[in-house]
């Protein structure tokens, strides 16, 4: 060792030594621990053999594998997804650098997400899955709180209330008024008889307290609000404002296809379509362009808000088949 070397190691020892007295601690003792301390593992670190003991399928199906595990890397995803959203909506100052780099996170997990819905659409024997679908009712990934989060993080939550209801709920500001109308639930009710499925009802009893406090906390400090209290010309920034519109689109349009193609892949029959496993109605709730959640109406121009979810081109590289 040099002699650059030991005052190298000298330095990070004051240092240490003076992170530990601020706390009260003694550093010698925080060393011997080190000292005593097994190497950290791989499998260990990640915890391997716990995480491999999640996927307790309900079939012996083999692709039932497929689907429960896609899920599970879904709300993974998710969770980082959040993470970065929350960089921006719960900082105390969110300055434009941050802003941009957290949106940057979050389209890029969107991306993998999308891409990787080719392993739900083709990646599945079909007919192996119509058959352990039906030991998985009334389970539906429409149960996903997570993405609820997402959404209620990135806009006010007037932008999501169901298309009938928008003109009568438009100047209201009482979340406990606006909640009943959110778009979601009507695509949770029952084909026939127009009442709430099984599936919603487990899904309110457990999250309905918990999202609504999230619309409290994050009725000032969600996204758009965040990008709002932004300076003028950082609200004009040009790559703010694509990865705004990119994130719109991922959550709202491409998203909801990935699985409108899974359905249709899976699901569609004749003379009569399969109901999804929570009976929700997968036909008029999954399509864009039905259900028209915008989250930034103002950043797109007249022309592209009547394409909404139609035009090719807003699809991405993710769909040029449909």
């Amino acid at each position: 060792m040099t002699i650059d070397d030991r005052s190298e190691v000298g330095n990070r020892l004051a240092r240490l030594e003076e992170k530990y007295a601020a706390m009260g601690q003694d550093m010698t003792s925080y060393l011997d621990g080190l000292l005593h301390a097994d190497f950290l593992t791989y499998w260990d670190y990640i915890h391997i053999d716990t995480l491999l003991s999640l996927q307790n399928t309900r079939t012996p199906i083999p692709d039932e594998r497929i689907f429960l595990m896609y899920h599970q890397i879904t709300e993974l995803y998710f969770r980082l997804i959040l993470d970065a959203i929350e960089q921006i909506t719960l900082s105390e100052v969110c300055p434009l650098a941050l802003f941009k780099r957290q949106l940057e996170r979050v389209n890029r997990y969107f991306d993998v997400l999308i891409y990787s819905y080719d392993i739900m659409v083709d990646g599945m024997d079909k007919d192996e899955f119509l058959k352990f679908r039906m030991s998985l009712l009334p389970a539906s990934g429409f149960q996903s709180a997570q993405f609820r989060k997402i959404e209620i993080w990135s806009a006010d939550l007037s932008r999501l209330i169901r298309a009938d209801e928008r003109e009568r709920l438009k100047d209201e500001t009482d979340l406990s008024k606006l909640y009943p109308s959110l778009y979601w639930k009507s695509g949770a009710t029952e084909l026939a008889t127009g009442k709430k499925t099984l599936t919603l009802r487990q899904f309110e009893l457990k999250y309905s307290k918990e999202l609504i406090d999230l619309a409290g906390r994050a009725k000032e400090n969600n996204i758009w609000r965040r990008y709002l209290q932004l300076r003028p010309d950082e609200q004009n920034d040009a790559d703010l404002i694509a990865q705004m519109k990119t994130h719109d689109l991922n959550v709202n349009v491409r998203w909801r296809l990935s699985h409108f193609r899974s359905a249709v892949k899976h699901l569609e029959s004749r003379p009569h379509a399969i109901a999804a496993t929570g009976g929700t109605n997968w036909q008029e709730y999954l399509p864009p362009k039905n259900q028209r959640i915008i989250f930034y109406p103002a950043l797109w121009s007249e022309a592209e808000l009547e394409e909404w979810g139609k035009k090719p081109k807003m699809l991405g590289k993710f769909f040029s088949v449909l």
